[in-house]
């Protein structure tokens, strides 16, 4: 096994790791791969003395083989490479927004348990007078509000809302469930135009598309003075005692069944209807409808080196060196020789391992998915659904609360659109999808 050491120190070495760290993670797969090696070594002399060069050069190969495959099954294992280890995460973009759905223990509690939301706080907003009490809100026309701290980074200020709609009734324009009033009524609230039309741009949207049996009742309003409700109010749904009159509460006044009967379990940013888009099955013709992938020779001298070994070579480049690893801006993901679109920024998150990581394509049919056997294990390798592009592998670690899934994809087989030039470039039918 001097030969596997071998290799765990070359690998070791490369990705930042010590030998201890990788036998650990790489245990099983080394095992079985030492095995094979030692086969193989005793098969070409490798472990005696007069080596052939015949012998010599085989040694070399597998030892490149077995390098290559040690990487992959700290991928497989891990989820991180020691480079991704190392690297110094991205800086958050801390930011706030303020919505109203209600009852502001209710809202609270299920915007804190969205990933990418750092805290939530309730209070009031809206009315005419300066720091209303529990009190005096409703009187001087004050909401039930909720700020909320994000990083922008993770969660978008449109999937803050779409969270907010799918945990109230929005459709109610004088109060939510047993509470009447404007002051329990749904609002969005914007500061900057662009806020604005994501706002009006949703509600158009969900009323088109979405689940419920009456149009959208969210008022949309420029973002007022907040204030903070007492302490009381703060976190009411963790509380020893509060959070039994709590869950009472939500239950009792209908929040729960409503939710349930047009969103079941999904409280997430996600919308269903996104998802339905087809790309190959319709009777559309898009600029990649008819590509045919030029044959192995020219593909090898156009393409840049690491790509062609990763889309055509089923490949696999090293965490942290795609700069779309760290992209977040709206757009869409396509192939990087065909187009096709294959996932959208809303879909993106931080996984930490380096990779571009996704929680779904962007239709359910850009991929298809093929059982990988390479690593001594089963993987689920994905590839482009017209080019056959080798693009990465789907994990069952991502966000719970979005699916479960992580597509973690290799930058280099991918080509990133931004929303401004999504038209210009053909694009525009999957704007809706961004």
């Amino acid at each position: 096994m001097e030969f596997l050491s071998g290799i765990l120190l070359i690998v070791g070495g490369w990705f930042g790791f010590n030998v201890n760290q990788v036998e650990q993670a790489v245990a099983e797969p080394v095992e079985v791969a030492g095995q094979a090696i030692d086969l193989v070594e005793a098969e070409v002399g490798v472990a005696t003395a007069t080596m052939t060069k015949a012998a010599t050069a085989k040694a070399t190969e597998l030892a490149d083989t077995a390098t290559a495959e040690v990487t992959d099954a700290i991928e497989q294992v891990t989820g991180m490479t020691g480079e991704a280890a190392k690297q110094t995460p991205s800086k958050p973009a801390i930011t706030t927004a303020l919505v109203a759905g209600g009852c502001f223990w209710c809202v609270e509690a299920d915007l804190e348990k969205t990933p990418g939301v750092i805290g939530v706080v309730s209070g009031y907003a809206g009315g005419s007078t300066d720091n209303p009490t529990y009190d005096t809100y409703k009187a001087a026309g004050h909401r039930e509000v909720v700020e909320v701290t994000y990083d922008a980074n993770q969660v978008s200020f449109e999937d803050l809302l779409i969270v907010t709609m799918k945990t109230t009734d929005p459709t109610d324009d004088d109060g939510t469930f047993g509470d009447r009033g404007d002051g329990y009524s749904a609002a969005f609230y914007y500061e900057t135009a662009a806020q604005r039309d994501t706002i009006e741009s949703l509600i158009t949207e969900v009323d088109a598309n979405g689940p419920y049996d009456e149009s959208l009742a969210i008022d949309v309003e420029s973002r007022p003075t907040f204030y903070v409700a007492e302490d009381y109010h703060q976190d009411y749904y963790k509380g020893t005692l509060t959070k039994l009159k709590y869950k009472f509460y939500r239950d009792g006044s209908g929040r729960t069944d409503f939710i349930n009967k047009y969103w079941g379990t999904d409280t997430s940013p996600n919308l269903p209807w996104r998802n339905n888009t087809t790309m190959n099955n319709t009777n559309t013709t898009y600029p990649w409808s008819d590509y045919v992938k030029p044959d192995m020779a020219t593909l090898e001298a156009t393409m840049d080196p690491i790509a062609f070994k990763v889309t055509q070579k089923d490949g696999t480049e090293r965490a942290g060196t795609s700069p779309l690893d760290k992209v977040y801006e709206p757009g869409i993901y396509v192939d990087v020789l065909s187009g096709e679109p294959l996932y959208s920024s809303r879909d993106k998150f931080d996984s930490g391992t380096g990779w571009p990581s996704f929680v779904a394509p962007i239709t359910p049919d850009a991929l298809t998915e093929h059982e990988d056997r390479k690593l001594f294990s089963v993987r689920t390798e994905t590839r482009s659904a017209i080019a056959d592009n080798h693009i990465g592998h789907v994990f069952n670690d991502g966000p719970a609360d979005r699916g479960g899934l992580r597509y973690c994809m290799n930058g280099v087989a991918l080509r990133f659109v931004p929303e401004a030039d999504m038209e210009a470039q053909g694009y525009g039918d999957f704007l809706s999808a961004v």
